[in-house]
């Protein structure tokens, strides 16, 4: 984890250093490496792996310098990717590390551009993402870098490569074009209320947000009782499959209990739906539901 300090700890510069302390790795030490954190936990092994890549994460990087932001805060944001792959990477599969990793690097300073270019979020699917980050250089490659709407030409021709609707082109490049207002602007001619007191307050009343909190809470009972209707072990694996944060792998779990994986798949499957079934008897047990409940 030590190499994600190094950028708000002691700067770029002693980064650059920083990654010439680590050699490369042949795909032999790589794997042996991978092997040793994930199956040993090995602190160390975890340092070489990732250290031997931070020239990836400052190569990524560099390659989205034309959005405006520091590259320092880009290498950060990419050694987030960079640990990500590490914790996550099989080295039984047979890739190399580095290919691995280019995604995941690639992601999380993309995911911190979105969230940073501009003060109103831009979007975040799959296809906001892929026309943000190719709309300038298709609109360079047709000669349409000036300032303005785009042809219609050039906006079909952008939509049918990058597959999106011509509406999301021409909005995506008004936004790029233009730039983002202060909320403290004056929207008045004597300069008496700004645009923050002409927003409306979206907030949850005092009643709606005691009601959020009493259903919450029986939606919490109810499955709390549902989960003790299950034996041990339809609870264990319903817990490590759907409610952890990281979820046990069907290979894990047919170690753990010494079946099969498909046999796991299947209780995890009528533990589901034995759960579902006793928080719907339970709800419509409820004086509120029988008098929701249509005739």
């Amino acid at each position: 984890m030590k190499t994600i300090q190094f950028i708000g700890d002691t700067g770029l510069s002693h980064y650059m250093d920083e990654t010439k302390r680590f050699p490369m790795l042949s795909a032999e030490e790589e794997c042996a490496l991978a092997l040793a954190w994930r199956d040993h936990g090995d602190a160390e092994a975890l340092r070489q792996l990732t250290g031997s890549h931070l020239r990836l994460v400052i190569k990524v990087a560099r390659g989205f310098g034309g959005y405006g932001l520091p590259i320092a805060d880009l290498v950060a944001e990419g050694n987030v990717g960079l640990m990500q792959a590490a914790q996550k990477f099989d080295a039984d599969r047979g890739f190399r590390f580095a290919t691995y990793a280019m995604w995941w690097i690639r992601a999380a300073i993309q995911e911190f551009i979105l969230h940073n270019w501009s003060l109103v979020k831009i979007g975040t699917t799959a296809a906001q993402k892929k026309l943000f980050f190719n709309l300038r250089r298709l609109k360079g490659q047709m000669r349409e870098l000036e300032q303005g709407d785009l042809s219609p030409e050039t906006v079909t021709a952008i939509a049918t490569e990058l597959e999106v609707p011509e509406a999301d082109v021409i909005n995506l490049n008004r936004r790029l074009a233009g730039e983002d207002s202060s909320l403290d602007t004056m929207v008045t001619a004597d300069g008496s209320a700004s645009w923050l007191e002409m927003l409306a307050d979206e907030r949850p009343t005092p009643e709606t947000a005691v009601i959020d909190a009493a259903e919450s809470g029986l939606r919490r009972r109810l499955l709390i009782a549902a989960m003790a209707k299950l034996n041990a072990r339809e609870r264990e694996i319903l817990l490590a499959r759907r409610l952890k944060d990281n979820p046990s792998t069907l290979e894990v779990l047919s170690e753990r209990f010494k079946v099969s994986r498909e046999r796991i798949r299947q209780i995890e499957a009528r533990a589901f739906q034995k759960l579902q079934k006793a928080v719907l008897n339970a709800f419509q047990s409820l004086p509120r539901a029988r008098a929701l409940a249509p005739a």
